[in-house]
């Protein structure tokens, strides 16, 4: 086969070895991590029960954005989600853009990793943080070597193992719920009624658990970046988006029903998981160990989607020429070797901030990825806006109700991004975000000054 022969996936280096499976587990690690396990008790305090209806209607928007990754990927097929953009919108908004979507993966592999090591600590006393938190990035490094077919598959167990811990949750906490086990009492719909009812906060409070419950859904992207490494990309995507997004919300509502159901939404405790809480009502010995193995996996399958998505969109920008050309350099397996060792010394340099100052570190990366989540979404839905008037061929899928759908979602998008910005508590991570994002700008305006938007 001669240069000329080989598709613009093969002559950047990159392999298609991921399969529909592979792309739907390495996308559910990204979404399923420390959010649902962990942060849930959160978003469940802040609203009641009611959160639940934060969490579908999120559901519905993303719905719309990864419908919208699905068609344009059928109409321009072996390109990813920043081509998506830079096709709209020119190179300036790529740009901005995908260091952007880096800066985004590369704060949740540091979150990760260091949440990692302190889940590791319950076991390991005596070990220190960093010494856990550099050993877990180091076993993250070593899997993305690995070509990209072996990489997800390891994502595949890893984020199953997650997935098959929710899915045995929902089955015995409904048991729990009515009654099915012997000896336990079922509480039923009471604490859905009782405390304050469904929306004991009103239901203002039920909008501003979407602000963080639209991030939690952040990482569902992901799967725009696989599809230059995944064969028949624009025939298997949209049976894939369908499939993902049913699971996605399922995982993360019917765990939160069963919570709700069983724990007063107000007795809920701030020091542990709530779905340690439910697993220790039911007796059931050495519940936290199982449940700390949980939060192991899910941090390192989250990080792992990460920093896989970190690597390819580098590699992806130095192809473009919006980044050095030597991060598009990739070995015999097909891995971008050099982004990765990029990522290797953010992950370094994030283990020993965080040795220093673990807590002001988490505040200002916490709420990074929420902002950017929001920009990308709204580029993705924009671009398919302006892209459908000018698709070179027919779509084979086509996103429901269009222009009305996507552009209300963009309108949702855009509100939810104003009122993030306008929240008190994030006035630190929001201040990091938009002068990194100004100084994006400005780097783009220099770069691309001789070009047109």
């Amino acid at each position: 086969m001669t240069s000329e022969d080989k598709t613009p996936t093969e002559k950047s280096g990159l392999q298609q070895k991921l399969s529909s499976r592979h792309i739907i587990f390495m996308a559910m690690g990204g979404v399923i991590g420390t959010g649902i396990f962990k942060g849930s008790a959160d978003t469940i305090q802040l609203a009641g029960p009611g959160v639940v209806l934060s969490y579908i209607f999120a559901g519905l928007l993303l719905l719309v954005v990864m419908g919208a990754i699905a068609e344009m990927a059928t109409v321009y097929p072996n390109m990813n989600m920043k081509d998506f953009i830079r096709q709209a919108f020119g190179e300036r908004v790529s740009f901005i853009i995908g260091w952007l979507y880096c800066f985004l993966w590369l704060s949740v592999c540091v979150i990760e990793v260091v949440a990692a090591g302190s889940f590791l600590q319950y076991w390991f006393t005596d070990v220190p943080l960093w010494i856990l938190s550099l050993l877990c990035a180091a076993v993250l490094i070593g899997i993305n070597f690995f070509s990209v077919g072996k990489l997800g598959e390891i994502e595949f167990w890893l984020a199953g193992i997650k997935i098959a811990m929710i899915i045995i949750f929902i089955i015995l906490g409904g048991c729990l719920l009515f009654g099915v086990l012997p000896g336990s009492e079922a509480p039923g719909f009471s604490n859905y009624v009782e405390h304050g009812g469904l929306f004991p906060n009103g239901w203002q409070a039920v909008l501003s658990a979407l602000l963080v419950v639209t991030f939690s859904f952040g990482g569902s992207e992901l799967i725009g970046m696989t599809l230059t490494e995944t064969a028949n990309a624009d025939r298997i995507l949209p049976k894939v988006v369908k499939n993902f997004i049913l699971r996605v919300v399922l995982f993360y509502t019917l765990p939160l029903l069963i919570i709700c159901g069983l724990i007063p939404w107000n007795e809920l405790s701030d020091s542990t998981s709530p779905f340690v809480q439910v697993l220790s009502s039911t007796g059931l010995k050495g519940s936290a160990h199982v449940m700390n193995f949980i939060l192991v996996t899910a941090v390192i399958s989250a990080a792992n989607s990460g920093i896989y998505g970190a690597t390819r969109m580098l590699h992806s920008m130095a192809v473009g020429g919006e980044a050095p050309r030597r991060l598009s350099h990739t070995n015999s397996r097909g891995v971008p070797v050099n982004s990765l060792i990029i990522c290797a010394v953010v992950l370094l340099i994030g283990s020993m901030i965080a040795f220093v100052a673990q807590n002001g570190l988490f505040s200002i990366l916490m709420a990074v990825p929420g902002f950017v989540v929001v920009l990308v979404w709204l580029c993705i839905c924009l671009a398919q806006l302006k892209l459908r008037r000018q698709y070179p061929v027919q779509p084979s899928f086509r996103v429901w109700g269009f222009p009305y759908i996507t552009g209300l979602t963009v309108l949702c998008l855009a509100v939810i991004a104003v009122g993030f910005m306008f929240d008190s508590s994030n006035r630190v991570s929001i201040s990091v975000s938009v002068g990194f994002t100004l100084l994006l700008v400005v780097w783009s305006l220099i770069r691309f000054r001789h070009k047109r938007v």
